[in-house]
């Protein structure tokens, strides 16, 4: 399964990038996590509880960074294990494009999954996969943005488009979108970790 998205957070890329690569801002935005640390400048190590559907579980992952082009963007890669709830990996693309004061965020996400969290459904998945997403990304913007977000209506953050696909021909074992770790950076390393555990 694909996860593609795009977020408009309500600060200079600089910022943007410099925050996705600070573990303590990360964990303040992933619900659940109860460790992210920094092991090098390409390799972040969590401990995360997760819940997708019947499924809860403690996960320990780990994610590296690729392709580092600071701050327009990197790749991520992730795997994480859950015991007998199982395991999943995934990878994800993201770039930031300055826009003003503004920082547009894009993100293009895959994953894989085995164990009991295969076996939860594709639907569910991708609606708990959206809603970490969204919560990360609101918590994120909030931290980085500042007195900018309180600035803008409701909801500064603004999702510009999340869509999902499935692929033909997909075994069971495939389906869990990343973003949630999701996402990229350092912030998908922190929604990866969060949903892939």
């Amino acid at each position: 399964m694909e996860l593609i998205g795009e977020y408009e957070i309500p600060a200079k890329r600089n910022q943007v990038w410099e925050a996705l690569n600070d573990p303590e801002i990360l964990k303040q935005c992933i619900d659940g996590c109860q460790e992210l640390s920094k092991e090098s400048e390409t390799q972040f190590v969590a401990k995360v509880t997760a819940k997708v559907g019947p499924v809860k579980a403690k996960f320990t992952g780990k994610v590296s960074l690729s392709d580092l082009d600071p701050p327009n963007g990197y790749k991520i890669s992730g795997e994480g294990q859950g015991g007998v709830a199982g395991f999943a990996k995934g990878g994800a693309t993201v770039t930031l494009t300055e826009q003003g004061d503004q920082t547009l965020l894009k993100y293009e996400a895959n994953a894989e999954v085995g164990g009991k969290l295969a076996s939860v459904g594709s639907r569910l998945v991708e609606g708990v996969a959206k809603k970490q997403a969204d919560d990360f990304f609101r918590k994120f913007s909030e931290i980085v943005g500042g007195e900018q977000v309180g600035e803008k209506q409701e909801g500064s953050l603004q999702p510009v488009e999340s869509e999902t696909n499935d692929k033909q021909n997909q075994s069971s074992n495939k389906g869990l979108p990343p973003i949630v770790w999701g996402v990229g950076i350092a912030v998908i390393v922190g929604l990866i970790l969060y949903v892939y555990g």
